[in-house]
């Protein structure tokens, strides 16, 4: 299996595994219609396809051009807040796209099909850490969204023989040497952070600072953006079909996050105490011991340290994101 098709490609997360991939020998094309990503950060020696998934013609043409083995689909809308304004937007990118998407998989015999799926699919979880048996119960579109598509990939490895693995993941975090997070919305804590560091913003919020957590902030399983990749490139070798939580089964709370920032980068972080936000449970943790022991993966980057490291090294290179 050598051919990747990559959708977001262009975003974040895509873009490090694009890198991974082709690091590992892997052919890769990169499908993306750079709404949200960027096409500085797409690897030049990937082949890009610029086009949108909900153009069923497209998606073949660019089939037809590329002539996959597999693949990894991560291209969506991920903005919690904005689908509970704008449904119709999450369902009809996240899962109309998709099928177009998963179609063509089909019709080009496509073996193998990853998917870029999150934790959001748990809603507020029975008991931590979250392992695969607890019940799924999403609640909000983003969320709901991803588990339709998660169904929807059962359905379709049963009747057209598609294998396929999806991963569900909350906190991608840091960034390899060339490639980094560049949101045209920014809503993650670790970049909103160092944005403060870099003069780019006065403070940084925090949501909530009376949970029942160490010191009063929600706690989140943070993930470095490589051993994710990693994850990806397992699953897509992969001859099991399933899905799999992905963390590295520690906690790092938002004022931990915050003074690892200022000790990375050596300044003073302005923090802005503010009311929990609906929804958000004190604590996220996922349990990834099913992807160890099935596909053998072992994260290499189990602290919080590195993965600032890493994100503010690409930062102070990139202090505009991929507009500098």
């Amino acid at each position: 299996m050598k051919k990747i098709f990559v959708t977001g490609g262009a975003g974040y997360i895509g873009s490090i595994c694009v890198e991974e991939l082709l690091n590992r020998g892997f052919e890769v094309s990169v499908f993306d219609n750079l709404t949200e990503g960027h096409r500085k950060a797409v690897d030049h020696r990937a082949t890009f396809f610029q086009g949108d998934l909900g153009d069923r013609d497209v998606v073949r043409h660019a089939f037809s051009q590329a002539k996959p083995d597999a693949v990894m689909h991560f291209a969506a809308n991920a903005l919690v807040g904005e689908s509970m304004s704008n449904p119709s937007k999450y369902f009809r990118n996240n899962v109309a796209c998709g099928l177009n998407l998963l179609d063509a998989a089909v019709e080009a015999g496509v073996s193998k099909f990853v998917f870029s799926s999150t934790c959001a699919t748990f809603g507020i979880p029975e008991r931590m850490p979250i392992d695969e048996s607890l019940p799924q119960c999403p609640i909000n579109p983003y969320g709901e969204s991803k588990l339709m598509f998660e169904s929807i990939l059962r359905w379709y490895r049963e009747i057209h023989g598609l294998s396929f693995v999806a991963l569900r993941y909350f906190n991608a975090a840091g960034a390899s040497e060339r490639f980094g997070e560049d949101h045209r919305i920014e809503t993650h804590l670790i970049p909103n952070i160092l944005k403060v560091a870099l003069g780019q913003r006065e403070s940084v919020e925090i949501f909530g600072t009376d949970y029942p957590t160490p010191d009063g902030t929600c706690v989140r399983d943070y993930i470095h953006i490589l051993d994710l990749a990693q994850a990806h490139i397992l699953a897509v070798q992969s001859e099991k079909s399933g899905f799999y939580n992905l963390g590295t089964g520690g906690g790092t709370s938002v004022r931990e996050v915050i003074t690892a920032c200022e000790r990375v980068t050596g300044r003073s972080i302005r923090a802005d105490e503010k009311p929990r936000r609906a929804g958000d449970p004190p604590r996220l943790i996922a349990a990834s011991e099913k992807i160890r022991a099935d596909l053998g993966w072992n994260p290499r980057f189990q602290a919080i340290g590195p993965i600032v490291e890493s994100a503010w090294a690409w930062h102070q290179r990139h202090p505009l994101g991929y507009g500098d």
